[in-house]
């Protein structure tokens, strides 16, 4: 069909597109492109994801893919191997089978009738991921990338693991989605009959992802397979690497933009884990303009401009009022020409003083510059006011007033500032410290503080002490003995008051963002010399008020569906008193759509729960559920997953359960129970 005749260009949209590969199997696809690309040949832009192309991703492919078709690309959004309508069985995350299948249909794109042999690709979170490990695969014909809320490093940043504890708050959840995911079924309508044979291959053949994550719990091999800062010289494509500071995924901008040798950009916004055309919180930009720019002058040789700008631009966060249902957030554009900066102030080094201050290292300070020990012992619902690791700009999910968490932590706080300070990069912190047992963690929050004690979250970091010295061979602390340590805290750009102050919260635990460690701990901070904290200190620069402005954010997407019933996106955290449990439930509803050019019907509700006992970290618990209905016609399947996650103090117990049915018959049920040694986290 041709539509979006109110672009540059009529854009030819093809649903039904097939991919042979290399062992049989076929990939389905859904192609735009300009109507005229088979006369005039394109260059062309893979998106490569595993969420559905016809009812997953959707609703935002009808605003991107369709834009760029109009202004003379042919772009394909495909479905990966065993999701939405292709073939085979999805067995893991960034698999071999999963470049070498983006290598082939690459090549394919590239030697079509409406291809002019040039070809991009792009995406967001496993898209972003896939993109740059694609890059580093270096096929002929891909000429540049774009990767959005994603990471150069699998196991120091992304769901699995953080400083090497376990990501309790979306190691589990984020394998529940994908069990259910890969629990759902091709389209009769696209697949034919073969749809129940597919569906079963898929019912008995994809693993629970999260017992290979657990199985994996230091940097080894399994890891640093599609983690492309293992070597950055193999990527020499450009790459415009995008994020936002309420995302998960924000440090690998500046990483990439240092490690990359060839052309590279980075824009980090406000935004949390979405296109930032239509993130929240805002101000959102016109990325599809940003984007075009970008591939104009990669894909066709162009010069836009895009290239002559700051390698790094970057939205200044200033302390806005602390409301969940915020929409945007307060600040200004910044740039910088390279990174990391050639004209960077000196960063600002602050010692953690016996007096529990934060005093600058160079000066006399109001604190003991002898070394004392201040103990810290675990209180385990210190992150209650932690919000999501991974925000997707729901209500609640942005952290709140940390003053619950400073009291449940040690904290060391500075003196007001006498004028604006502002920070852009990594704040790292240097600690001498010693734990009473042999597996502790160490959690850091460095908070704004203003002048009516409100308690804002800049940065955090966590630290599994028996990764001190290696994330691929950790040691047992021994207990009582100093050990030192190096933290990087999260990169953030913050511009703090004249009268605000700087504090630094530590603490031994911080659920439900990590796993606890096996027993409670108490650390001795030896506060003095061999602590400090240093900040990435930036003068604000004239030429910051002469950037271009992005152009306005694109319009709201077009699609055919009905909403028989909204979705939404919900967070509660409940402590009885009585038991001392704190439970944190989530809900994530997508609620009941119609899809009128499929004449389907779909519905997907998701529930998860972390609990934990005050005094017990044994008790930490992680159980998630997952629901699915499709229905066209008297064509109606649906499943249903449970996923649950305990310890004991040298094993993790998880239990995945798989239902299906077609109609009202049951056609699937599948238990998974597994143990996984701990071993130190």
């Amino acid at each position: 069909m041709i539509e979006r005749t109110d672009l540059p260009r009529p854009v030819i949209q093809q649903d039904d597109v097939w991919i042979p590969l290399a062992d049989g199997l076929r990939l389905a696809a859904r192609l735009w492109r300009p109507a005229d690309a088979e006369e005039n040949p394109v260059p062309a832009i893979l998106e490569l994801l595993p969420y559905r192309r016809n009812d997953g991703t959707a609703v935002r492919d009808s605003t991107m893919h369709p834009y760029l078709a109009a202004h003379g690309y042919a772009c394909l959004r495909v479905d990966m191997r065993g999701s939405g309508d292709s073939d085979g069985v999805l067995l893991d995350e960034y698999l071999p089978t999963e470049q070498d299948d983006a290598v082939g249909v690459i090549a394919w794109m590239a030697h079509q009738p409406w291809c002019n042999g040039a070809v991009g690709m792009w995406g967001i979170s496993w898209g972003g991921f896939n993109s740059l490990q694609v890059a580093a695969r270096r096929p002929p014909e891909l000429r540049a990338v774009m990767s959005l809320c994603s990471t150069d490093d699998r196991y120091a940043d992304d769901v699995h693991y953080r400083g090497g504890c376990l990501l309790a708050a979306d190691a589990l959840p984020w394998a529940s989605v994908m069990l259910a995911a890969n629990a759902e079924p091709p389209d009769p309508r696209f697949v034919g009959e073969t749809w129940r044979e597919l569906w079963r291959e898929r019912l008995d053949g994809s693993p629970p992802f999260i017992e290979a994550w657990l199985s994996h719990p230091t940097r080894d091999d399994y890891w640093k397979h599609g983690s492309v800062c293992e070597d950055f010289s193999r990527i020499q494509v450009p790459v415009y690497a995008i994020g936002g500071w309420e995302d998960g995924y924000t440090n690998a901008v500046p990483r990439l933009l240092a490690g990359l040798a060839g052309p590279r950009k980075g824009l980090i916004g406000p935004w949390a884990h979405a296109y930032p055309h239509f993130a929240t919180p805002g101000p959102q930009i016109g990325f599809l303009q940003e984007a075009l720019r970008f591939w104009d002058r990669w894909l066709l040789e162009r010069e836009t401009g895009v290239m002559d700008e700051p390698m790094l631009r970057a939205w200044m966060q200033e302390p806005g009022p602390l409301d969940p249902q915020r929409l945007e957030v307060p600040g200004r554009w910044i740039a910088e020409p390279a990174w990391p900066p050639e004209e960077a102030c000196e960063p600002e080094d602050l010692l953690l003083t016996a007096g529990g201050e934060l005093a600058p290292a160079t000066g006399s300070g109001s604190g003991n510059p002898m070394e004392r020990a201040i103990e810290i012992a675990t209180v385990l619902h210190h992150g209650a006011d932690a919000g999501a690791w991974c925000s997707y700009g729901a209500p609640g999910e942005a952290p709140g007033d940390q003053h619950g968490d400073d009291a449940r932590s040690c904290c060391f706080e500075g003196e007001p500032v006498r004028e604006r300070t502002e920070i852009l990069g990594f704040p790292e912190l240097r600690l001498r410290v010693a734990a009473d047992r042999p597996v502790a963690q160490v959690a850091v929050r460095l908070c704004d503080v203003a002048p009516d004690g409100t308690s804002r979250l800049v940065s955090r970091g966590v630290s599994n002490l028996t990764h001190r010295d290696s994330h691929e061979q950790p040691r047992p602390l021994e207990p009582g003995r100093p050990v030192d340590v190096a933290l990087r805290l999260d990169a953030i750009a913050w511009s703090m008051p004249a009268g605000h102050r700087w504090r630094l919260a530590l603490a031994p635990s911080y659920w439900p963002i990590v796993w606890p460690a096996p027993e409670l701990v108490t650390l001795t901070v030896l506060a003095g010399p061999g602590c400090r904290l240093r900040l990435p200190r930036r003068a604000p620069r004239r030429e910051d008020d002469e950037l271009a402005p992005f152009g306005p954010a694109e319009g709201a997407p077009r699609i055919a569906r009905v909403l028989l019933r909204p979705g939404s996106r919900d967070r509660r955290l409940v402590l009885d008193d009585a038991t001392r449990r704190q439970t944190l439930e989530t809900g994530s509803d997508s609620g009941h759509v119609r899809w009128l050019s499929l004449e389907l019907e779909t519905e997907r509700v998701g529930h998860d729960i972390h609990s934990i006992v005050e005094g017990d970290p044994l008790s930490a618990r992680v159980t998630c559920s997952r629901r699915f209905e499709l229905r066209r016609g008297d064509w109606r399947v649906r499943g249903e997953t449970e996923s649950d996650m305990t310890c004991d103090a040298e094993r993790f117990h998880v239990t995945n359960v798989v239902r299906a049915w077609e109609g009202e018959r049951q056609v699937h049920e599948r238990e998974r129970r597994f143990d996984v040694d701990r071993l130190l986290v």
